[in-house]
């Protein structure tokens, strides 16, 4: 069973930087597609990073630049590394895997089956 776990979350000042981690059990990354995600208070999902089978990335164009995704086989997890943080990006954020992946569709959440509890990120202007 796939359990995807976040961590790192906070509150952080405009400008400020944060890293989050998401920890897999009983998938290995690397071996399809993995996601991090976010949902404003009020707003829909969104997909800001993603790495398909451990080397091809993409960012939503409101983050990059500023995030940097990666990856550790050795820890079995996905990052996210936040810089420059802006109030707009205040949001629940989750990190998602899929069993069959669309590289034309990384960013959307509608083919991810394995979805972590999510970490909130605050930014303060």
């Amino acid at each position: 069973q796939v359990q995807l776990v976040e961590s790192g979350g906070g509150s952080v000042q405009a400008g400020g930087s944060l890293t989050l981690s998401c920890a897999a059990f009983g998938y290995r990354v690397r071996r399809t597609c993995m996601t991090w995600f976010r949902q404003p208070p009020g707003k829909e999902r969104e997909g800001v990073a993603s790495m398909y089978l451990g080397d091809n990335i993409i960012y939503s164009d409101s983050v990059k630049g500023r995030f940097t995704v990666s990856q550790s086989t050795s820890a079995n997890s996905l990052y996210l590394q936040m810089e420059s943080l802006k109030p707009e990006d205040t949001a629940q954020y989750y990190c998602a895997t899929a069993t069959v992946c669309d590289r034309s569709s990384l960013l959307s959440p509608r083919q991810y089956n394995h979805w972590g509890q999510g970490t909130q990120v605050i930014v303060s202007s």
